[in-house]
């Protein structure tokens, strides 16, 4: 299966068979991302929460009082 990374627009090949182009065949939503930028990303994101500055909003879960 050929993918394109959504962030470069590098076309790669995937095995038809791995998981993960099951995922991208029956969720749309899903996207491709090539190690290259996955690696950058990474990278990047541990830089900012080093430097605290870096804020995860996590959403908020309500307890069921049931």
């Amino acid at each position: 299966m050929k993918v394109k990374c959504v962030l470069c627009d590098k076309i790669e090949s995937i095995e038809n068979e791995s998981l993960q182009a099951k995922k991208l065949r029956n969720r749309p939503i899903h996207t491709y991302m090539c190690k290259e930028c996955n690696e950058r990303i990474t990278e990047r994101t541990q830089q900012r929460v080093e430097t605290g500055n870096f804020k995860l909003y996590q959403s908020k879960t309500q307890e069921d009082e049931w």
